[in-house]
């Protein structure tokens, strides 16, 4: 592949409506990163993996930037700072992205043995923009390693690859009556921390076909049956079967594409939730799914999606707002952020099946997906599927894992077999 030839003039553009938050509340212990990483059938060799990326990048204008403050809002511009560097994993996942110790980018990218991860600043895109630009990469280094596969592909990008850099919240806003959204202070998952800067990772590893099967007996989609599972997790794991008087509130970041007919690479997406209030004692397990997939199916409609974008674009178009200076919107982001982070307990992205053209396929063995833990939420949860596996990832501060041991457990009494990897964090 040929790099994009580079154009002198430095383009700028508007962060999207959600990226806006990103920046103002990002630090070292809430990072807003996280990773999305393939894994190969042999060991990456460094010097390929630098030049498919010097290769690819200048492609994506969603990635090749440097973000700036500017007098009403962040922004970002083409970065012209160098090329980034590929290095070799030696920290825990999702840590702090310092602009100025990676050449101004808001990604990066390492390996480890056999492993590509992308790790990249939620600001730039969501997961699945950078699925996009992982896949092109991915791509691109298996050809440079194997040049058989350039005759047989082209050097080329995939079909499946969008380059479109929209804003999709505001081509799809439509102006609703002005809704508020009640805020309820959620259980928040507590206990002994990790070493700080530690981050423990937990991968289960199963079959999507055993999945489906048990989910279509009991009426339920994967995402349904998994969050369903998460949720009772949380109650048996955490509150031990407990009454409580705070819901276990799950935010589950919807895809708006398919929705919407968008093939944006910049953020576009929505939170729904799922709220269970232990009442009572003795939840069955299939009780609590049953909630859930009812709350979920109750916030994921068209109708529901337009008047969340609607509701959070109408900020952004205030008048009022949009000329009150950087330095004055950030305190009230922020206090903004905090309380609606009080009324959420965990979040579950699924990234859903990752696409992968045929003649790459016996190159590539898996994906997984880590989110960074963020103010009241300790622990999270993403999924993603290749082929016949499915991936169900657990991040977490902290050093209790009764809630991740009450999860593989109930996938286990389903019936469905389960592959366990961590990455070292919680070995005695």
């Amino acid at each position: 592949m040929k790099s994009r030839v580079q154009k002198k003039e430095t383009r700028w553009e508007k962060l999207d409506n959600t990226a806006n938050l990103f920046p103002v509340i990002a630090n070292e212990t809430m990072t807003n990163v996280y990773r999305i990483a393939v894994i190969l059938s042999e060991n990456i060799e460094p010097e390929c993996l630098q030049e498919a990326l010097e290769q690819v990048l200048p492609w994506f204008n969603t990635m090749n930037v440097r973000m700036r403050t500017g007098m009403f809002w962040y922004y970002f511009e083409t970065n012209v700072k160098g090329k980034p560097v590929v290095r070799e994993e030696e920290d825990f996942p999702c840590r702090y992205i310092e602009q100025h110790r990676n050449k101004s980018y808001l990604f990066r990218v390492t390996y480890y043995k056999n492993r590509i991860n992308l790790e990249v600043f939620h600001a730039l895109a969501d997961g699945m923009g950078a699925v996009n630009f992982l896949r092109e990469l991915t791509y691109q280094y298996l050809r440079i390693c194997y040049p058989q596969l350039s005759g047989e592909m082209g050097d080329r990008l995939c079909d499946d690859t969008s380059l479109d850099t929209e804003d999709s919240y505001l081509k799809n806003y439509k102006k609703a009556g002005k809704k508020t959204y009640k805020s309820v202070p959620a259980v928040h998952m507590k206990g002994e921390r990790l070493v700080r800067g530690e981050l423990g990772i937990i991968h289960g590893y199963m079959s999507v076909r055993q999945l489906k099967e048990k989910a279509k007996e009991l009426g339920m989609s994967i995402n349904e049956y998994l969050s369903g599972i998460f949720v009772y997790s949380i109650y048996k794991g955490y509150l031990h079967g407990n009454v409580s008087k705070k819901p276990i509130v799950l935010c589950v970041p919807v895809n708006l594409r398919p929705f919407f007919g968008s093939m944006t690479t910049r953020n576009f997406f929505a939170m729904a939730s799922a709220s269970f209030l232990p009442e009572k004692e003795k939840y069955e397990r299939q009780e609590v799914m049953k909630l859930v997939q009812a709350e979920l199916k109750r916030q994921i409609t068209q109708e529901n999606l337009e008047k969340m974008i609607a509701y959070n674009v109408s900020n952004q178009k205030n008048y009022a707002l949009r000329v009150v200076p950087l330095f004055l919107k950030k305190p009230a982001i922020k206090l903004v952020y905090l309380m609606s982070a009080k009324a959420t307990t965990t979040t579950i992205t699924n990234m859903g099946r990752m696409i992968v053209d045929e003649a790459y396929r016996p190159y590539i063995k898996r994906f997984q997906i880590i989110l960074s833990p963020s103010t009241g939420q300790n622990t999270k949860a993403t999924v993603c599927s290749y082929g016949d596996e499915l991936t169900f990832t657990f991040s977490s501060l902290l050093k209790d894992t009764s809630v991740q041991k009450v999860f593989f457990r109930s996938l286990a009494e389903d019936g469905i077999d389960v592959e366990i990897e961590t990455n070292g964090v919680y070995y005695d």
